[in-house]
């Protein structure tokens, strides 16, 4: 009940389930998101690592969609942004969403 995945299909979910969602707390899944930067003298390859949840106790994650989201805006029925409809892809992308 408290994935990324039934939050995004399921837009009206009543506050009773809302609440038992909070309270199962955020899918926090490992991801398999890599990028690969070009240098100018060698090629720079990040991972995902999962210690960005510790960082950023929003958010969350979908390993159906290999995405992260924003929970608290996803329970709470957020805006439409990529942290609530597309989800972001890892660090990069979490930086300038940030801005």
């Amino acid at each position: 009940m408290n994935s990324v995945d039934f939050l995004l299909t399921n837009k009206d979910i009543t506050y009773e389930i809302r609440t038992e969602i909070k309270r199962l707390g955020r899918p926090i899944p490992d991801l398999i998101i890599s990028k690969t930067d070009v240098g100018k003298s060698r090629n720079y390859s990040r991972n995902f690592n999962s210690s960005v949840y510790d960082r950023f106790k929003w958010l969350c994650g979908c390993p159906k969609r290999n995405k992260l989201f924003c929970f608290i805006c996803l329970v709470m029925g957020g805006n439409q942004s990529a942290w609530t409809q597309e989800g972001v892809l890892g660090k990069v992308d979490i930086r300038q969403q940030l801005e």
